[in-house]
């Protein structure tokens, strides 16, 4: 366990990370409301109790050192969290607050955002804070209350929710199929094929699925988001398998069509994934019962148990 005598007063961490963000003792004393003296007080009773030096003294400024340089990363962070977690225990009593949520890019931007205004008419007294990763994350390593994410094996005291499945097809624009219309799936080994990054197999297994064995050496171009794999298609540089409601606006406009060819087994799920004991946050349970309702919609296949 973390000695206690390493684990300061939030006084001295304000003190601290207010004189190492203005690199002068003064200006934090200014923000703060307190006396140069009295910041300068306070980080040398925190240096004395870490044993370790946090600034130089360079004629009229104080210049973090390297340890204070990490330390004032590392606090600027845990007071983050502390006003965070403030605001969020007034939350669970009045009902009221925000959620921190991380969501794929491509999928808040298609699916998830459109579908927002309908969640802020109903609950008018939640926030949600938005952020975006491409790969899987464990949201309270982030301070976050929960992600949206499209694979996660299961972790201890993490819940996972499933509520939209997803339907890969195969697309790429009229000018790169030709006059002759779509191509049998055999045709498409002499085309190059365009990935997302975190599914490099994903056209491994549609060749697989139609009989076939992707070549080896097939040109291919990998993007780390869907939404650059449609832009690359739209533009004629390959094929893209891509789930199809994210294609939605670009099929109906005739900006790219669907190829022949039998479904992928392989079916990837999106899930709602949350801390066990942030289950009965109303920000979080309220978002996540109307997320279950848009998964049951048009645009979303049903839900199934995780």
């Amino acid at each position: 366990m973390l000695s206690r005598r390493l684990i300061p007063s939030t006084a001295a961490l304000v003190a601290f990370e207010a004189a190492a963000r203005h690199s002068s003792f003064t200006l934090a004393a200014d923000e703060l409301n307190l006396t140069q003296g009295a910041v300068s007080r306070q980080v040398a009773q925190l240096e004395a109790q870490l044993g370790v030096p946090l600034f130089q003294r360079v004629r009229q400024r104080v210049v973090p050192t390297l340890a204070g340089q990490f330390y004032a990363e590392q606090v600027r962070d845990i007071l983050a969290r502390l006003g965070q977690a403030g605001a969020q225990a007034i939350a669970f009593e009045s009902g009221s607050g925000s959620l921190g949520l991380a969501i794929l890019p491509s999928f808040g931007a298609r699916w998830l955002i459109p579908r927002m205004p309908d969640f802020f008419a109903r609950h008018r007294d939640i926030s949600i804070n938005f952020s975006t990763r491409v790969r899987p994350i464990d949201p309270r390593a982030e301070g976050l209350d929960a992600a949206i994410m499209s694979a996660l094996p299961p972790v201890p005291d993490l819940i996972r929710q499933r509520f939209m499945g997803e339907e890969l097809v195969p697309v790429a624009a009229p000018a790169l199929i030709g006059p002759n219309g779509p191509p049998r799936p055999a045709d498409l080994a002499r085309l190059p094929l365009l990935l997302q990054e975190t599914r490099l197999d994903s056209w491994t297994l549609w060749f697989e699925a139609q009989g076939l064995k992707r070549p080896p050496g097939q040109p291919a171009l990998v993007f780390e988001q869907f939404l650059l794999v449609i832009r690359a298609a739209v533009a004629g540089l390959g094929c893209a398998l891509v789930p199809r409601f994210l294609v939605r606006e670009e099929l109906a406009s005739g900006e790219l069509v669907i190829l022949p060819g039998r479904a992928s087994p392989a079916e990837t799920s999106y899930y709602l994934v949350y801390p066990a004991n942030r289950k009965t946050y109303r920000p979080l349970t309220v978002f996540r019962d109307w997320l279950m309702e848009q998964g049951r919609e048009p645009g979303g296949t049903p839900p199934k148990p995780a």
